[in-house]
């Protein structure tokens, strides 16, 4: 049916031009046409609400104002702050994993959500990175990741660390640690808008020393009080389980479990904010209960948690909801052991990663590989992750294991070593492009 066009009664010019507040709208006796030109801010809303990975492909395509837009500092922290606390799904989680059983220059990258979306017997496919020299990954916050090397030179041997942004490609030039790092953290003090490094580096005179590095157009370094890898305990000693810390965003922290021979467990933190220590404890176990695996502490729904093994029978997941108050520590979800998952010689716990909407929980199981465990139901599966072409022969496809490489969950974002005034090195990591 043909549309006719509607008539004001009031308004006789039908012809003229009538003005709005930041666009034109000519009436021709029909429909209103479309504005020619879109206000900034409307343009500057629409683009908020793009996933970041887009947006790096539209960045360098349509014009010079939006690159100029998506390029600037300001609109990655207003990106980045619609993604954590509005729309998570515009910053899609990533895993990037390197080799630790041998030097290799490469770090593959790959999305958590494949697993989940894919049809059945699609792969989720690997993205390969190669840098100039092996490097490991410390921690990521907000879309970078710190790097970690050591490379020998006339001097000896030097320990650097840099930034990096595998979503836009961008890397910072190498900063000199200054010795090989014991225990380490990366994360962001949201007071002060500073990206920092902790590091219990090891001194050439057999001393170790507790460092903050802030990222900025002038590294600064600060010594702290000396982060001690054990600490009394009720009943001896408590000692470090793990030497890298959880960084816990909007807290501006860094976690490591301690525990001692008597099974009681406490979580010590640094405030990047402050620069000083603090502890509090993990959930009570069963008196009764005599199996002992230290707990793995991770991220979940943007809250620290802490994953037991209990009585040898299930997995226990616990949030805590207000960050440092051991009262709010909330059990999440029971996992029943699985003949599939167990594995009595692998003397690992399991280790959450990332839980989706739909209430599918991925994880590092005990077998060593990577599970989906639907919580509804109970049902599991493994993810058939093709990392053929990870630069990483010599390890065994990780559908088939996940021995001799680290993980790292990372999530996409807009935010640049530059944007924190640091120089940049567009060739410390590349994007290797498949053979054909």
């Amino acid at each position: 049916m043909r549309r006719g066009p509607i008539h004001d009664d009031d308004d006789d010019h039908h012809d003229a031009a009538v003005a709005r507040k930041g666009r034109v709208v000519t009436a021709t006796g029909g429909w209103p046409e479309l504005p020619p030109i879109l206000l900034d801010e409307l343009i500057e809303e629409i683009l908020l609400r793009i996933p970041a990975r887009s947006l790096v492909r539209l960045r360098d395509r349509i014009c010079s104002s939006w690159r100029t837009l998506i390029s600037s500092s300001q609109f990655a922290k207003q990106h980045l702050r619609r993604s954590t606390t509005v729309d998570p799904t515009l910053t899609p989680p990533l895993i990037a994993y390197y080799c630790i059983g041998y030097a290799c220059p490469t770090i593959g990258v790959f999305s958590v959500p494949s697993p989940v979306e894919n049809p059945p017997h699609e792969p989720t496919k690997v993205v390969p990175y190669k840098g100039r020299r092996p490097r490991s990954i410390i921690d990521s916050c907000n879309g970078l990741l710190c790097l970690y090397n050591v490379e020998r030179d006339d001097g000896g041997l030097r320990h650097g660390a840099m930034l990096w942004n595998p979503c836009i490609g961008s890397t910072s030039q190498p900063v000199e640690i200054g010795g090989p790092l014991s225990v380490s953290g990366f994360g962001y003090d949201h007071v002060n808008d500073k990206y920092k490094l902790f590091g219990r580096v090891y001194k050439k005179s057999g001393e170790y020393v507790s460092r903050i590095i802030t990222f900025g157009p002038n590294i600064t370094w600060r010594t702290i009080e000396d982060f001690s890898c054990s600490m009394p305990s009720p009943h001896g000693t408590f000692s470090l389980v793990s030497s890298v810390g959880i960084f816990v965003n909007g807290t501006g922290t860094l976690n490591w479990i301690f525990h001692d021979c008597f099974r009681y467990v406490v979580v010590r933190s640094l405030d990047l904010v402050k620069e000083t220590y603090n502890q509090f404890p993990l959930p009570d176990r069963d008196l009764d209960d005599d199996c002992f695996m230290s707990p793995h502490l991770c991220i979940l729904r943007g809250c620290l948690a802490a994953c037991y093994e209990n009585k040898r029978t299930h997995w226990t997941v616990w949030l805590m909801k207000e960050y440092g108050v051991p009262q709010s520590w909330t059990k999440l979800v029971v996992i029943p052991h699985h003949p599939l998952l167990v594995n009595p010689l692998a003397g690992s716990p399991l280790q959450p990663i990332y839980i989706f909407k739909n209430n599918v929980l991925l994880a590092k199981a005990p077998n060593h590989k990577f599970v989906l465990l639907n919580l509804n139901d109970g049902s599991i599966d493994f993810p058939n992750i093709d990392s053929s072409n990870d630069g990483m022969p010599k390890l065994r496809p990780l559908s088939k294991g996940l021995s001799s490489r680290n993980f790292q969950l990372c999530h996409e974002s807009l935010v640049s070593p530059s944007h924190l005034g640091l120089q940049s090195c567009s060739s410390e990591m590349r994007l290797v492009k498949p053979s054909l």
